[in-house]
């Protein structure tokens, strides 16, 4: 007797949580592609950013979402607006923290995750709680950390796993799976995003800059591709980016001592362009200063914040 096959399941996730939970890295992970921009500096994701995972079972569209902080500044309210509209347009929402102890060996639930929590109250569909970073703990570790969460919050499910190197992820892929409604798949199988191209190499560059500037960064700085040009008949994708920045002292230090920096961001950007678009990539960087852009809704809406 044939067995009856399983009813396909298709739905949306939304990932949520404060700055640099490390929802960007299990995003990359549960997708096997960079989609999403990944650098130690908390505020890294400013947009909504959908990646699809297509199994032959199911089709989960996870969208990583900017960490919710307290705003302050155009730009920042920008990103927790985005983050609180993606929470209320899904079909589950997974809450990541980080697994850790704190001060005199408390649980240390913030005062932004409280207010996280008391949002997800008004959420009708499943939450999650994820608890990423446990390769950075010892095991026994978790136990009080599940359960000072399990009491703030009547979580669906709750999953420990290490975005980083992998560890719990395919069992959170397939509880996601278990509350998704039965639907046919939204994307071709060989999707995994729904972004332009073009939004995808902008990211790139933008998390190039934040990770070798690192702490020398300007924040204020944002990425736009002004020309991609693809030529079939060489086999080359020509892009021309702007990064922008706010004063002339950070344009300086973007470009660094004799056009170091921006060439060491330019190079790197190019290898891993060259690696999502399967193509050789001819990309040229400029840098240009916009005053108060990240202060200003004008600003914002010039440069894609909208």
């Amino acid at each position: 007797m044939s067995e009856t096959p399983r009813p396909h399941r298709c739905g949306f996730v939304t990932l949520i949580g404060r700055p640099n939970v490390g929802k960007s890295t299990l995003l990359n992970r549960l997708l096997g592609e960079k989609v999403a921009a990944v650098s130690p500096r908390p505020q890294t994701t400013r947009n909504r950013i959908p990646g699809v995972l297509t199994r032959p079972d199911a089709q989960i569209v996870l969208v990583d979402t900017p960490g919710i902080h307290r705003a302050k500044g155009a730009l920042n309210r920008y990103m927790v607006d985005v983050a609180e509209e993606a929470m209320r347009t899904n079909d589950a929402v997974a809450l990541l923290i980080e697994a850790g102890i704190g001060p005199n060996g408390q649980v240390g639930i913030s005062d932004i995750d409280r207010e996280i929590l008391e949002q997800l109250g008004a959420v009708k569909v499943p939450v999650f709680l994820v608890i990423n970073k446990i390769d950075r703990i010892e095991k026994p570790i978790l136990l009080p950390v599940i359960d000072a969460w399990r009491q703030q919050f009547d979580f669906a499910q709750i999953h420990p796993v290490s975005a980083l190197k992998g560890d719990g992820v395919d069992a959170l892929v397939d509880g996601f799976v278990e509350v998704l409604p039965e639907a046919p798949a939204i994307y071709p199988p060989d999707v995994f995003t729904d972004l332009p191209e073009r939004f995808i190499g902008a990211e790139l560059i933008r998390e190039k800059l934040f990770q070798l500037l690192e702490q020398e960064l300007p924040y204020a700085v944002a990425v736009t591709i002004e020309r991609w040009q693809e030529r079939s008949h060489d086999n080359l994708v020509v892009i021309e980016a702007v990064v922008h920045v706010e004063r002339d002292s950070q344009k300086a230090i973007v470009i660094g001592k004799g056009g170091t920096m921006i060439k060491r961001v330019g190079e790197a950007a190019r290898h891993d362009l060259e690696g999502l678009l399967g193509t050789r990539v001819h990309l040229s960087l400029f840098v240009r200063v916009e005053r108060g852009w990240t202060k200003s809704p004008d600003g914002l809406r010039k440069l894609g914040y909208e």
